[in-house]
């Protein structure tokens, strides 16, 4: 198995780069052929202020991230991560994590201070890593966000999706880049998500998905904000709090 000191992290700019990247999303996803991002995609995002990186090991790109800019009502620029992936393989490295921090240098560089990407509410692995060991904070849930997928990933179940934030910026974010402690927050509500949801029969993880789904819009409409991720032997909890 090889370092994660072994792992080189590099822009993609050529279109041998960019058909690896489209590669390596058949491999992690199994995404149908009509679902898969573009060449030309990686292409225009590089050109238009967003960028793409991949880490390689060996000259093989193992993981690679993508993200195109942004604007938000009233004109503020940011970044959307819109897509993370890292071969099996070579998962539990932190070559997610370098990919995220090379990303936010990019960003830096280029004057912004927001990137938003989308995540599975369901997956709790994810949601630690956001929120725990990159900072990030949630306060949208999106209901089938990408509608159908093709990928074995998704279990067949809507594409339900959190939104994080990474105020990039944060004493929230420089903390949780250094290893140090989060600030804490009172927490007022909890949302709990079992492990193995999508190892269950389908109208089974659907209900689950469905209640969940419920809590969250509940929290967000009360005004309440993720800010911390409990991981437990047999559940996940969203540990939410008020910031204003």
């Amino acid at each position: 198995m090889a370092g994660s000191e072994e792992v080189v992290i590099d822009l993609l700019t050529t279109e041998a780069q960019f058909r690896e990247a489209v590669a390596l999303q058949r491999t992690i996803w199994g995404f149908d052929e009509i679902e898969l991002l573009p060449v030309r995609l990686f292409v225009v995002a590089a050109k238009i202020g967003g960028h793409a990186f991949g880490a390689f090991h060996g000259g093989r790109m193992i993981a690679f991230c993508l993200a195109i800019p942004g604007l938000k009502p009233g004109g503020r620029a940011y970044l959307h991560g819109h897509m993370l992936g890292v071969l099996p393989e070579f998962r539990d490295l932190g070559i997610g994590r370098r990919l995220k921090l090379r990303q936010r240098e990019d960003a830096l560089e280029k004057g912004i201070d927001l990137i938003e990407w989308t995540f599975d509410p369901l997956e709790m692995r994810n949601a630690f890593f956001n929120v725990e060991r990159l900072g990030a904070i949630i306060e949208r849930y999106v209901h089938n966000q990408y509608g159908s997928s093709s990928s074995h990933l998704h279990g067949g179940l809507p594409t339900d999706r959190c939104i994080a934030e990474w105020w990039i910026r944060s004493p929230r974010v420089l903390a949780a880049i250094a290893g140090a402690p989060l600030e804490k927050y009172p927490v007022v509500d909890r949302i709990v998500v079992p492990n193995g949801i999508r190892l269950k029969a389908n109208t089974e993880a659907r209900c689950i998905q469905a209640a969940i789904a419920a809590r969250f819009d509940a929290a967000f409409a009360c005004g309440l904000t993720v800010t911390g991720i409990e991981r437990l032997h047999d559940t996940g909890v969203y540990l939410l709090a008020e910031l204003s």
